[in-house]
């Protein structure tokens, strides 16, 4: 563990996280909040018996990882962290999550869409098809490899309408689907992680958080992030209500002029569904600000195929999706 890391989680772990007021800081949500995570991480971990942790290197699983940490600190994880790569994704964003793997010394395992693609177990209707929606094959086939158990993501209740639908402990049956309509009453925080061979549980430690709660953990904790999150002069072109950066992969249509402008991004994933956001905000003080000022939800303002699509979730949490 690097000593940047060590001294955030030796700070912040005395008093809140195990209930135990040692220090002069005022108890807050956020508090509570971390309380109410670092419990269902230590449930997972006490029921189930191989973990995967979904992180691609996003602000929201960059914030898991933080709580993964503080929820077993001092000890190593007890979980193998797991990125479903559509090998279009921002070179920012995977150059950061080698070097924090790196430094943390955490074990990564990243199974490809590419692969899937190559292999035949996925077949695009045309070459410039988003990935997004394949991402299910490759997850429930790196399930079936190595057998986990419980899949940890960063999922947030309110980020759309199909992701409110999900109990923490979201139970997968034997061919990786979900049922909204078949789930797991979750009383008192009682959870219950019992599976059969081949099934899986689904777990969203943050579900009861915010974008907003996120930025505010993330200034707290001073987690990094990839600096995309941040605001940052690059091509775009203007298409319907979105920003759609220009690369190799998103290139200007006829009539599209490119512009140079300031932005930032709220989520990010595949490039070819990812949109970013006109932006100054150049520091998570400033992202704070803008978050509580927007009347756009995050997935709303940025994910492409979300907006084409409102049941699109939804028709993906059923086949398997995070």
């Amino acid at each position: 563990m690097s000593e940047t890391l060590e001294r955030v989680v030796t700070k912040n772990t005395a008093g809140p996280t195990d209930g135990h007021r040692t220090s002069k800081r005022p108890w807050t949500q956020l508090d509570a909040l971390e309380m109410e995570s670092i419990f269902i991480l230590r449930e997972v971990a006490a029921e189930c018996s191989n973990i995967a942790l979904l992180f691609s290197g996003g602000k929201d699983s960059a914030v898991v990882l933080r709580l993964a940490e503080k929820a077993f600190f001092p000890e190593p994880l007890p979980l193998t962290l797991l990125h479903v790569d559509t090998e279009h994704n921002f070179p920012e964003v995977i150059d950061f999550r080698d070097r924090l793997v790196a430094e943390r010394g955490h074990k990564l395992v990243v199974r490809s869409v590419g692969d899937s693609i190559r292999s035949g177990r996925v077949r695009l209707r045309h070459p410039d098809e988003p990935r997004n929606p394949h991402q299910s094959v490759t997850l429930l086939d790196a399930i079936a490899e190595f057998g986990f158990d419980a899949c940890i993501g960063g999922a947030r209740r309110d980020e759309e309408k199909a992701r409110a639908k999900e109990r923490v402990f979201s139970f997968r049956d034997e061919f990786g689907q979900w049922d909204p309509k078949n789930q797991r009453p979750e009383l008192w925080s009682l959870y219950n992680g019992r599976v059969h061979r081949g099934e899986n549980i689904r777990v969203f430690p943050i579900s009861n958080w915010t974008e907003l709660d996120v930025w505010q953990y993330i200034l707290r904790e001073e987690i990094a992030l990839p600096e995309i999150y941040f605001s940052h002069v690059r091509p775009v072109i203007r298409r319907g209500s979105a920003l759609v950066p220009v690369t190799p992969l998103t290139q200007p249509r006829d009539g599209e002029t490119v512009e140079e402008l300031p932005v930032r991004f709220r989520t990010v994933g595949d490039i070819t569904c990812t949109a970013p956001v006109a932006s100054q905000a150049a520091t998570v003080e400033e992202v704070i600000l803008e978050t509580m000022e927007t009347r756009l939800t995050e997935r709303g303002a940025t994910r492409l195929d979300d907006q084409t699509n409102e049941a699109a979730m939804e028709l993906r949490k059923r086949e398997g999706y995070f």
